[in-house]
């Protein structure tokens, strides 16, 4: 086996995201020769033994369609005893997990929507779902270029802001494709304010709404389906919880942000500053804030939403979009047009 680096052209590169050799091998009576090709970690979006996949599996997946390409014989994983087993002829995957008794935490916040009431077990699982995330998010990694990346993928990846606007249909009036641009254009701008806050970067859960926790009695809970990688901007978790306060108090109460759900915004964040000091987090929500606010306005996710709550949320995105930092005490007022 051999390295298939070639002298000065990969001196004159300088950098290749594959690290190929040449394998000789005898079998059937005579000689063969292949190439062997994995791909190296790096900052271009393959940190992770998955992003290295997708780019390994897409190979295998289309070198074999395009006419006068190299042929790609097989692809598969390296185990950790060092064996070898190929995925030739996988169609998809799939992902097994033990199954978890509990009621969806959406119920919850459909009944204090319904009823108006608040109940001190409701305010007690508030404060368990904050002080959960100060807890993951106090595991910090030292990894900029990651940090950067996770920026960048909450703009641009498929199923953030701008794959969102990307699946909002051209011919509403609500969000106009004016609305929607002028949304992603500031949106790039806050990229450029966060990029380089790289000491964030945390151990976070990457979907963390309603429907993604399974209480049991009291306060015990499971959440389910973290998504979008191990470590990112504790934000992201924040918004995605307290963002659905705000959309079930929308829905319930005319297109107003008000009692009780008020209340959970007001302690969730509370608790969770109060817990790990995270003020500045305040100053880096916004277009995570925009994010969430894109999801639960679309057309596609939820097409019976009323016109009145989606033009709420729209407003929202904008108003805080042009803030530097959120304050809790404003939020109720972030739902007016400009």
């Amino acid at each position: 086996m051999g390295d298939l680096a070639l002298g000065g052209v990969e001196d004159f590169k300088g950098f290749g995201y594959g690290a190929p050799y040449l394998i000789e091998f005898e079998g059937d009576g005579r000689s063969h020769r292949l190439v062997f090709n994995t791909m190296r970690g790096d900052m271009f979006g393959h940190e992770h033994p998955w992003d290295r996949a997708q780019s390994l599996l897409m190979a295998y997946s289309t070198f074999n369609r395009l006419p006068r390409h190299v042929k790609a014989l097989d692809v598969g994983i390296l185990m950790e005893d060092g064996s070898l087993k190929s995925l030739r002829g996988f169609r998809e995957f799939f992902l097994a997990t033990e199954f978890i008794e509990g009621t969806e935490y959406w119920r919850d916040l459909d009944r204090i929507g319904r009823t108006g009431e608040l109940t001190e077990l409701d305010v007690e699982r508030c404060h368990a779902l904050s002080r959960y995330l100060a807890e993951i998010h106090s595991e910090k990694l030292n990894a900029p270029q990651l940090y950067r990346r996770r920026i960048r993928e909450l703009i641009g990846h498929g199923e953030c802001i701008m794959g969102l606007i990307d699946s909002y249909p051209g011919d509403v009036d609500l969000p106009s494709q004016r609305d929607l641009q002028s949304i992603e254009e500031k949106c790039l701008k806050w990229r450029w304010r966060l990029k380089d806050r790289c000491h964030r970067l945390s151990q976070v859960h990457g979907d963390y709404h309603p429907w993604n926790i399974l209480f049991r009695d009291g306060v015990d809970f499971t959440v389910l389906d973290r998504s979008r990688g191990e470590w990112g901007e504790p934000a992201d978790d924040i918004a995605a919880m307290t963002i659905n306060y705000i959309f079930f108090s929308l829905r319930y109460n005319d297109g107003e942000f008000t009692e009780p759900f008020t209340r959970l915004v007001e302690a969730f964040l509370d608790t969770y500053i109060g817990e790990t000091d995270d003020e500045e987090i305040l100053e880096v929500i916004q277009p995570f804030y925009a994010w969430r606010a894109l999801v639960l306005a679309s057309p596609l996710w939820y097409p019976d939403l009323p016109e009145g709550v989606r033009r709420r949320l729209i407003n929202f995105i904008f108003q805080v979009l042009e803030r530097p930092r959120i304050e809790v005490a404003e939020i109720p007022y972030l739902f007016q047009a400009q």
